[in-house]
């Protein structure tokens, strides 16, 4: 919204997640020491943003660099910085929303691991996988800023564990601005970081959770000067992409595999050859998303591309379901449902802490179907049983 002053920095500032149609992005009005950290919410794959809700009542500590993830029900938990309110005793905090971002719970430490503070300029990542959460932060244990993570087993309501993801032991009397990125993948984490001990370097390093160390760290790439890496996976394939500075140019660099059980490609991809300020991608379903920051021509570019799976892929045809409109402005909603059979289907209505608004039944008739609805204006869920399953739809009542 243009009423929020937004922090934002070639190293720093928003983060958006995504879940199917469900999106949420968190933001940090500045001034920093008097301003909150906000999330914004659709439930239409971005079509429509809810209004701000503010996620840190900390008052009078002070909060920086929100990070934001989604667990599998659908609901944000959210990672951020925090201080006293004279910016000292900086450390990490979870908070997590239950009912799709309209409200969060109290901030539980999770930073502190090394016996040390962490990081003051260096933004953080948080990432969840089932009731894995780890939250990923440069440390600072008397000056050594070695990259670490807190681990939740328990959906990111308590951390009770945290190692060195990053072992290089750098000591710097600075906060080199930098922090690093990861992705669950079974019992491993896999996380990206730069690390500075003789000149910046991208690592790139897997660690087991349940034996709670780093396995293996490897370099990303030669000698030349490295950062602002960001990784991304679908399944077992995996990407890596940072900025690498060439012979004077600033360019962008990838390393991926479509099995990480495997390992990374040793070979990278150039995707941009001069200006890039920093990166990042997404990967799904045998594509790569790339974005970049290029200040030759002050823009942001985009680039896609795609790579083949090993997977067996059944000849059944997928469902084609959708859900319209949302939000909702009439009296009755609409949903194509594909392959499912003709019959009639119970279905429910609940609001998002879980307070039902009455049964009904509704008849398919060649994939689709209308519900009536009595509404007042706020956040639901339509609950459909086809069979054994249930489909979940969330969407806005607007009056």
């Amino acid at each position: 919204p243009s009423s929020i002053p937004v922090f934002t920095a070639s190293w720093a500032g928003p983060d958006i997640a995504s879940k199917g149609d469900t999106i949420y992005i968190v933001i940090k009005a500045t001034p920093e020491d008097v301003n909150p950290i906000y999330i914004l919410s659709s439930f239409d794959g971005g079509l429509t943003f809810s209004s701000p809700v503010q996620v840190d009542f900390i008052s009078p500590d002070i909060s920086r660099f929100p990070t934001v993830a989604i667990d599998d029900s659908g609901n944000p938990i959210v990672g951020f910085m925090k201080f006293n309110s004279n910016f000292s005793n900086a450390r990490w905090v979870v908070v997590r929303s239950f009912d799709y971002g309209n409200t969060f719970t109290s901030d539980v430490l999770a930073s502190g691991w090394s016996g040390g503070v962490v990081c003051d300029c260096c933004p953080g990542s948080i990432v969840s996988e089932g009731n894995t959460v780890a939250m990923l932060y440069r440390d600072n244990l008397s000056n050594i800023r070695d990259s670490w993570t807190g681990i939740s087993n328990d959906n990111g309501t308590t951390f009770t564990n945290g190692w060195n993801v990053d072992q290089n032991n750098w000591m710097i009397m600075a906060c080199p601005s930098t922090g690093p990125d990861g992705v669950i993948i079974g019992d491993s984490l896999y996380s990206v970081f730069m690390n500075g001990n003789g000149s910046p370097k991208v690592y790139f390093s897997s660690s087991s959770i349940s034996n709670m160390q780093a396995s293996n760290i490897q370099l990303l790439s030669g000698s030349n000067s490295q950062n602002y890496p960001r990784i991304s996976n679908d399944g077992l394939a995996l990407g890596v992409i940072w900025k690498e500075v060439v012979a004077g140019d600033s360019k962008a660099l990838v390393r991926f595999s479509t099995d990480i059980n495997s390992g990374l490609n040793i070979t990278c991809d150039t995707i941009a050859n001069a200006g890039v300020a920093n990166v990042d991608l997404a990967i799904h379903d045998g594509k790569i998303f790339v974005v970049w920051q290029d200040d030759i021509s002050g823009t942001v570019k985009f680039k896609s591309g795609t790579y083949s799976t090993t997977t067996n892929i059944s000849n059944d045809q997928s469902r084609i379901i959708s859900f319209y409109p949302n939000p909702v402005r009439s009296d009755e909603i609409n949903l194509s449902l594909g392959e499912i059979p003709d019959g009639e289907y119970d279905y429910k209505i609940e609001n998002l802490i879980g307070q039902s608004f009455g049964k009904n039944k509704c008849k398919i008739v060649n994939g689709k179907t209308s519900i009536r609805i009595s509404l007042l204006k706020g956040f639901y869920v339509l609950k459909l049983n086809i069979g054994s399953s249930e489909l979940s739809f969330k969407f806005i009542r607007e009056q």
